[in-house]
């Protein structure tokens, strides 16, 4: 596959699938239930929009990553999560509402804390004059390609639901398959330097995919939310929309920097697999249900 391709066409593609296929999933009501369960949520997008990106940012250092890879690995702490973490909190026996609501509420808040947080990583890491930042039109065309297709399948979802029903199965069979070809992609793009990449990335990748997952449901349990619920959240700040972070960094309107995209990708291949071991351990016992 072509380097543009990928970039200037397939990305976007991919995204705005994933996207309507999260649209799909999604009702006004889910919004609402922040003021149904103020508490879990609010400790949730604590959780995703303050701690998260504290933590990233010490692994960063802690690492001693370079600006181009750690810009990444910020990029994808301000990332919200996505359906993937709906279905493994359901696998988990998590409050799979409470995912839904905090993907909705991350998804809209992430368009304006993620430039914030980009913006601040590539002054950190790279200095100035290193790289355009994300400036106010480019935030306008990450809201386009984003929230326009989780809109667009809202208002199936709601003025149709006999075709939202009939297309979400394919939707969610092609936002798998365009995940995997966006990695894959990726990943074959640095592929000369994906070796020493992979060095440099992968243990802290693995570290911030672990802490978050543990944060985010050991911090909850301590604060009295039930299981059901601190699964949900650990599943909400541990599975991100890698795709949305390549996209953002790949694209050539906005960071076209392919590098920063080699952390989420790696991050993306390790999740599904730490997601079902940390799955499997917080279900040991009776209490796992409570």
């Amino acid at each position: 596959m072509e380097s543009n391709a990928l970039t200037a066409i397939f990305l976007p593609l991919a995204l705005g699938i994933i996207m309507l296929g999260l649209g799909l999933t999604l009702t006004i009501d889910d919004f609402k239930r922040v003021l149904l369960y103020p508490k879990a949520a609010m400790i949730g997008l604590f959780s995703q929009m303050v701690l998260l990106p504290l933590v990233c940012f010490g692994i960063a250092i802690g690492f001693s990553l370079p600006g181009e890879l750690a810009v990444g690995l910020m990029l994808l702490s301000a990332s919200p999560g996505g359906a993937t973490a709906n279905l493994y909190s359901h696998l988990s026996h998590g409050d799979v509402a409470l995912n839904i609501t905090l993907t909705a509420v991350n998804s809209v808040l992430s368009l304006f804390t993620l430039p914030l947080l980009v913006n601040f990583s590539l002054q950190y890491f790279m200095g100035d004059g290193k790289i355009i930042p994300l400036q106010f039109t480019k935030v306008v065309q990450i809201f386009v390609i984003v929230l326009g297709p989780v809109i667009i399948g809202m208002i199936i979802k709601n003025k149709k639901p006999t075709i939202s029903e009939r297309i979400e199965k394919p939707v969610k069979i092609l936002s798998a398959l365009f995940l995997i070809v966006v990695i894959v992609g990726t990943l074959l793009k640095e592929k000369a330097n994906i070796g020493s990449y992979f060095a440099l990335v992968g243990l802290p990748a693995l570290t911030f995919n672990v802490a978050s997952m543990l944060f985010g449901f050991f911090l909850p349990r301590m604060i009295g939310l039930s299981k059901k619920q601190s699964i949900a959240i650990g599943m909400e700040i541990g599975i991100h929309n890698g795709t949305l972070a390549i996209a953002i960094a790949s694209s050539p309107l906005l960071l076209n920097n392919s590098t920063m995209a080699i952390p989420p990708a790696v991050y993306s291949l390790i999740m599904f697999f730490t997601a079902a071991i940390f799955g499997y351990l917080v279900n040991q016992g009776k209490e796992a249900k409570n």
